[in-house]
C-alpha cells in the first residue's frame, strides 16, 4: 500500500529541492544594491499618507465580488458545454440554477453602484 504512494513523495521532494535551490541561488547570485527608495513602503507609486488600517470604500468589496461571478461563470461554463451532450436535461437544469444564482449577485452589485465609476 504504501509504495503506491512512492512516486508522489519522490515527486514532492524534486518538486521542493528544485524550488529550495532556485531561492537559494537567487539569494547567492543576485545583486544587491539596498536603495533607500527601493526600501521605502509605497502604494500605487505613491508614499502612503493614511493609516494602513482604514477601512475601504464597500464599493471595492463589490468590485471583487462582481470579478468573482464573471471568473466563475466562465470557468465553469466552457466544460459544461463540452459535456452538454452527455449529461442532458439535468445538467442543463443545474446549469440554469447557477447562472440564476450568478444574476442574482449581479443584479444586487448593480443596486448597490459597483458598477458606476465616478
Amino acid at each position: 500500500m504504501l509504495e503506491n504512494y512512492l512516486p508522489i513523495l519522490i515527486f514532492l521532494g524534486i518538486g521542493l529541492a528544485i524550488g529550495a535551490i532556485a531561492l537559494g541561488l537567487g539569494a547567492l547570485i543576485g545583486p544587491r544594491r539596498p536603495d533607500p527608495a527601493k526600501d521605502s513602503p509605497y502604494e500605487c507609486g505613491f508614499e502612503a499618507f493614511e493609516d494602513a488600517r482604514m477601512k475601504f470604500d464597500v464599493r471595492y468589496y463589490l468590485v471583487a465580488i462582481l470579478f468573482i461571478i464573471f471568473d466563475l461563470e466562465i470557468a465553469f461554463l466552457f466544460p459544461w458545454a463540452v459535456a452538454l451532450h452527455g449529461i442532458g436535461l439535468l445538467g442543463l437544469l443545474a446549469m440554469a440554477l447557477f447562472l440564476a444564482v450568478l444574476v442574482v449577485g449581479f443584479i444586487y452589485e448593480w443596486k448597490k453602484g459597483a458598477l458606476e465609476w465616478e
